[in-house]
């Protein structure tokens, strides 16, 4: 036995996952997963895609009914009733009977039902007509209903629930509107064709657009096409082409601004967009299961298997001892009934339901349940330090020239940049603009014109507008801010009081140590840097930017929150690693880190993860805590490398430099303001951006992990040592310890009692650490636990038997239903007591509904052999003095498995 037993759970962890009932996954997780299939797609119905590509704009203004300024508010609210709101299902909504069936269709439900069948099969072909009896079909129904309504009214009401709380995180596109100056900002889901929209870094393309113009605009589309590398867009297509995809002035649906900016007119929205018809085509699959689905897979198998093992040890047995192999047949039908665990998919989805609810009180928005879970096992965090570590109130606190000196020039040169810039507008741009008195005196609007652009992107780190003095000569002034290394590395000359001078390395060196220092004050500093040009110079580029001269620095200062440090030795407390992964200079980041606590001993640059191998980034991933000028890429690789060496990541950002991350992790977390592509990515969504906030949402994730937890081990153990009860008891009685009607109805009764088990209370040192599936381990609970109910089973047999006189089979009612209340009582009681390492009652009370439950399955228990029911279910009423013998049975029971829970906790803890 014991040989079997090793085999089925050391083998338990190799099989594949059971299925994919516990949520349907959007058809956009198939579209990654296959770009090939939906470039195909794309193709297929790209014909009225190229006509309108090559459209002439006018007539395209004419169809759709709009003009280069956009439709007025009117012409928008008609197209929106003609065309509908723009939105693909992801997910699309289920008519109730099909819910209802996916509802029914799991695996433990299915294998009630085959059972169900066979039991019925064996009435109405094998027993006599005056022995047949509909009672083992009924309560097998009764339960696969109860599972089945139960899990059905469940998510339901959690659809509802997180359709309301996916409703308060919204995103949004910016469209022209005749008469409005700024472009007006829309839920993604009014667009209409016809609308022009204003797009630039960070946005999701909302619709199939066809672009009016665009400045360094490049989109990333590997959702369609796969490609890995974002391609470069404009208004002019190449004549001749054939592909859709290829075409230069069209964006689609679905894909995402890189950088740069543009204007585009809307074509195609929703269902009728490339990506919409592709949706259509697809029905809903199933992605890779994530590490919650696999944990519930592989413990679902370690159960079923076991019930495949015992089921037939059963049947054999009583089959050989009795010699009624109809009698033992239906029993070990009971039996493999009894060892079922149907109420799991209810429990599952009544616990991640009631705390995406409960989250949600927290500021916390769940998108995708299962990601609950992921956040309670998560062991560690990599975040960003703006807004997350500090207050996120960025100060402009100096505008200096090279020198250190003061310069209301490097400031005014900073104001046009950040005034006429289009791309995407951070802190820093508005800590500049705040300045309002320096925007009085340039007055840009009246002194100044904007000649053109060149867009910020995450490889150059910085960005560039060309401008011209509208009372000056004509010429061109090409300013740009960024980084300081970056600026430095397209910088020939430096602005100092002396006038200019070359930038040789002397000077660079100098500039550095200057830059330090205002960085080890914990100050980001941008430099800004001219050139001037001649009035026919143009279009302009990337090329552009060179030869220029250093005119200074603006400084900035973000303070840590109050809030960072407590609540970051909180999630340090709860066993969860903090690494920084910023794009900001080391020693910036290295002393926010240190005013909060963080270890800032071993820190990495970006450049110094290009120079490591796999291996060494694994190692540098591992020991490291502060990693800065990190590219997009560089995040995404140390996210994969944590995750490579077994840890659960969760991986917070709100830029577009996070996105790549934010999908690498296991749980990506981003807040309600972040750009739409990073809230597009996220699994959770904060409406506030704090760690505080955070810590709430760990700590959820773990007491849903651990109610989740206490039904297996409460089913397991209780199941296994019922078993072991009844293969001892059928080895030496001349009569079945219970009938297969009472052993159902038995299992009905603590099926019931457990429906509250989501609502219970967790015990506060169990939130304390990082929550994983351990399927070997409930293997091990199961065997230790199991066999301590069958020890009380036995004195139980042995007090029927002798005290009762139950010891032949024209009593064996008065046995059964002695042994049933027994076992009824035992397992009602094995819920309080594996619930908790502690005392139960005492030291760790359960929540009120619980208590309930268990308390009216007890009095059922107690009440049932003295009612007229009892007849139904051959029983009989029980003397008085068993009642006394049945509380000191109960106690013995509840003080051993007390005792030996402080065995198992020495040797093992308690998950």
């Amino acid at each position: 036995m014991l040989h079997v037993l090793k085999a089925l759970f050391s083998s338990a962890a190799q099989v594949r996952h059971i299925g994919r009932y516990f949520r349907r996954d959007p058809i956009l997780e198939q579209i990654g997963a296959d770009p090939g299939a939906a470039a195909d797609m794309a193709r297929r119905e790209g014909g009225r895609t190229l006509a309108l590509a090559y459209a002439p704009l006018d007539a395209l203004y004419a169809d759709l009914g709009s003009s280069p300024l956009g439709l007025t508010e009117a012409q928008a609210e008609a197209a929106r009733l003609r065309h509908g709101p723009n939105q693909v299902d992801h997910e699309r909504p289920l008519s109730w009977p099909m819910h209802l069936w996916l509802s029914f269709r799991n695996p433990f439900n299915l294998l009630l039902a085959a059972l169900a069948a066979l039991s019925w099969l064996t009435d109405v072909y094998l027993a006599q007509p005056d022995e047949r009896s509909w009672a083992s079909v009924v309560i097998i129904g009764g339960m696969v209903l109860i599972a089945t309504v139960l899990r059905f009214a469940q998510e339901r009401r959690s659809n509802r629930a997180a359709d309301a709380l996916r409703a308060m995180v919204q995103n949004t596109a910016t469209v022209l509107r005749p008469g409005v100056a700024r472009g007006l900002e829309l839920p993604l889901r009014d667009l209409v064709p016809g609308d022009v929209v204003a797009l630039s870094a960070g946005d999701m393309v909302p619709a199939d657009c066809r672009i009016l113009t665009a400045k360094d605009l490049f989109v990333a589309q590997a959702a369609l096409t796969g490609e890995s590398l974002p391609v470069e867009k404009s208004a002019q297509p190449r004549p001749g082409l054939r592909n859709a995809l290829e075409l230069e002035n069209i964006v689609f649906m679905g894909t995402n601004v890189v950088s740069g900016s543009a204007l585009a007119l809307a074509l195609a929205t929703g269902g009728q967009s490339s990506f919409g018809r592709l949706a259509g085509t697809v029905t809903a699959t199933t992605r890779a299961p994530t590490q919650f689905q696999r944990g519930i897979n592989r413990v679902s198998w370690v159960l079923i298997r076991f019930m495949l093992v015992m089921a037939p040890l059963v049947f054999l047995i009583n089959g050989l001892t009795k010699g009624d192999w109809l009698e033992a047949l239906l029993f070990a039908l009971a039996v493999a009934v009894g060892l079922t665990p149907e109420m799991l998919p209810m429990i599952v989805t009544s616990t991640l339901a009631k705390g995406a609810v409960a989250m949600s009180r927290k500021k916390v928005v769940v998108k995708r349940l299962d990601a609950i879970q992921n956040l309670g096992a998560m062991t560690v965090l990599c975040t960003d330090k703006t807004g997350t570590l500090t207050q996120d109130r960025i100060v402009l606190e100096r505008h200096i020239d090279v020198d250190g000196a003061p310069s209301d020039a490097v400031l005014g040169y900073a104001y046009l940049n950040s005034h006429y810039q289009t791309g995407l507008k951070n802190l820093l741009d508005v800590a500049v603009l705040e300045h309002a008195e320096i925007g009085r005196q340039l007055d840009p609007a009246a002194n100044y014109q904007k000649i053109d652009e060149i867009p910020f992107d995450f490889s150059r780190r910085r960005m560039s507008v060309v401008v011209s003095a509208r009372d000056g000569d004509g010429s061109h002034e090409l300013i740009c801010k960024g980084a300081l290394e970056e600026i430095l590395s397209v910088c020939a000359r430096v602005s100092t009081a002396d006038g200019e001078a070359w930038l040789d390395e002397a000077a660079r060196e100098a500039i550095r140590r200057g830059t330090n220092e205002l960085n080890a004050e914990g100050l980001r500093v941008i430099a800004v840097a001219i050139k001037r040009l001649a009035a026919d110079h143009g279009p302009y580029g990337v090329a552009d930017e060179n030869g220029l001269t250093l005119a200074g620095y603006i400084a900035f200062l973000d303070p840590p929150k109050e809030s960072a440090a407590p609540a970051l030795r909180a999630l340090m407390a709860s066993g969860i690693a903090v690494k920084v992964l910023t794009g900001d200079v080391l020693a910036v980041a290295r002393k926010v880190c240190r005013e909060v606590g963080l270890d800032v001993e071993r820190g990495y640059l970006g450049a110094d993860l290009d120079a490591m191998d796999d291996a060494e980034l694994a190692e540098a991933a591992r020991r490291g805590s502060v990693f800065a000028r990190l590219t997009p890429a560089h995040k995404e690789r140390l996210v994969r490398a944590l995750r490579a060496q077994g840890a659960t990541v969760g991986f917070m950002g709100d830029g577009i430099n996070d996105a790549p991350a934010l999908r690498a992790a296991d749980v990506g977390i981003s807040v309600d303001s972040a750009v739409d592509i990073s809230k597009e990515a996220a699994d959770i969504i904060l409406l506030e951006k704090s760690l505080t906030v955070l810590e709430d949402g760990v700590v959820e994730g773990r007491r849903i992990f651990c109610n989740m937890l206490k039904y297996l081990k409460m089913t397991a153990s209780s199941n296994f040592g019922n078993v072991f009860s009844v293969l001892v008891a059928s080895a030496f009685l001349p009569f079945l310890p219970m009938l297969p009607i009472q052993l159902l109805l038995q299992n009905l009764l603590y099926d019931f009692s457990q429906t509250a088990i989501p609502f219970d209370r967790v015990d506060a040192e169990q939130l304390q650490a990082p929550q994983r599936w351990d399927p070997a381990g409930l293997g091990r609970f199961m065997v230790f636990f199991g066999p301590i109910s069958s020890i009380f089973d036995i004195l139980t047999f042995a007090l029927m038997w002798y005290v009762f006189g139950a010891n032949a089979p024209a009593h064996q009612s008065l046995f059964q239903s002695g042994w049933f209340v027994e076992g009824l009582l035992s397992q009602a009681l094995v819920v309080h007591l594996i619930r908790t390492r502690r005392i139960p009652f005492v030291q760790s009370r359960a929540a009120p509904a619980l208590l309930v439950m268990t308390a009216l399955v007890m009095l059922a228990g107690l009440l049932l052999p003295f009612t007229p029911l009892a007849a139904y279910f051959d029983m009989q009423p029980l003397s008085w003095m068993y009642f006394p013998l049945l509380a000191v049975i109960l106690l013995g029971y509840a003080g051993l498995t007390q005792l030996l829970k402080n065995v198992w906790v020495r040797r093992h803890g308690w998950q």
